[in-house]
């Protein structure tokens, strides 16, 4: 190889290098986390009666800050429209976006950014009106929609609708809160968006029982994570937070008895929670990232459960959020 060409290679393995640990080494020189999350999904993330982040997708930021910097609560929310979101993370306002994001081709290789696992697997519903008589999809042909502007919702709409030969009239909002304050007013017959924020979103309705989310959906909408490109060592601290919560619950591990379990005889759990192994080294981390995160939210059952399933107003079943070996498709990659 030529001397230009190895100057070239040293330059570019020094810009990698340089990248890759750019966002870990901010986070820990400005000792907070920004996470960008959505301005209000019941579930996943809303502020509550005290103005505090709660959901499923706040949970997962401060999973990240306990494993980064050892707290949970070392984490500044940022709240943002769905047009904001990617925009907010390409210019270093946030360190990684959790707000319902649906990870699409287009999104992975046009946008510089990097998606994670999925946290979430879902579809696009619509909720009606009980006394419309709705049941399917097909009735609301020539419908008024309420839908987010800046959505895999809006494309989506306009694809099925057409693909079907049904007709709509779409109205657009550029923020979710005023879009269901139109629905809600009576202003659209239906409102589309992922089926587990329609959920959310009834709960805060006057009458939640005047409403109802139909059974049908019409898209895949695996929503995570999402981290700039070119910064390897934080996309894999993310993926691997997510992965952690994941084999906690396969392990048994939970928010109370993680301290127990890694003394336990388990070789998996001893190498996840830090006892044995340098896992965490190979993260840039403390060798206790993973046991932090468990403690600080639970494993991904709790997580699911708190915010989204039984223990909360949404009531979701797990479906296919439950874990591989119960018929689910979450699964951890292992760690070994």
């Amino acid at each position: 190889m030529a001397r230009t060409g190895w100057i070239a290679l040293l330059a570019a393995l020094l810009l990698g290098s340089t990248a890759e640990a750019q966002t870990l080494e901010a986070v820990k020189q400005r000792g907070t986390l920004n996470c960008g999350v959505s301005q209000g999904f019941a579930g996943f993330s809303a502020p509550d009666s005290r103005g505090e982040f709660r959901g499923l997708d706040v949970d997962y930021c401060r999973a990240v800050a306990a494993a980064v910097l050892g707290d949970a609560s070392k984490v500044r929310f940022v709240p943002l429209t769905a047009q904001a979101r990617f925009t907010a993370l390409q210019t270093g306002e946030i360190d990684v976006l959790f707000r319902n994001s649906t990870q699409t081709f287009l999104r992975d290789v046009s946008l510089g950014l990097n998606q994670g696992p999925v946290n979430f697997y879902d579809g696009q519903g619509f909720a009606v009106r009980r006394d419309a008589n709705v049941s399917k999809l097909a009735e609301l042909d020539g419908a008024t929609i309420c839908v987010a502007q800046g959505t895999t919702h809006e494309l989506t709409l306009g694809d099925v609708f057409r693909a079907r030969n049904l007709h709509f009239q779409p109205v657009v909002f550029e923020r979710v809160d005023t879009m269901y304050e139109a629905f809600f007013s009576g202003r659209c017959d239906a409102m589309t968006q992922d089926a587990s924020a329609l959920a959310g979103a009834l709960t805060v309705a006057r009458d939640p029982a005047a409403y109802q989310v139909l059974e049908e959906t019409i898209s895949k909408e695996p929503l995570g994570p999402f981290t700039r490109n070119g910064d390897d060592q934080w996309s894999n601290i993310i993926m691997w937070v997510h992965y952690a919560l994941v084999e906690a619950e396969e392990l048994g591990v939970t928010q109370a008895n993680t301290a127990e379990q890694a003394k336990s005889g388990s070789p998996t759990a001893q190498r996840l929670l830090g006892t044995s192994g340098e896992f965490g080294s190979r993260l840039g981390l403390d060798n206790g990232w993973a046991a932090n995160a468990i403690r600080a939210v639970g494993n991904y059952g709790e997580v699911f459960e708190r915010n989204v399933g039984q223990g909360s107003s949404l009531k979701l079943s797990r479906g296919i959020n439950g874990l591989w070996a119960r018929g689910g498709l979450m699964y951890a990659i292992p760690f070994r």
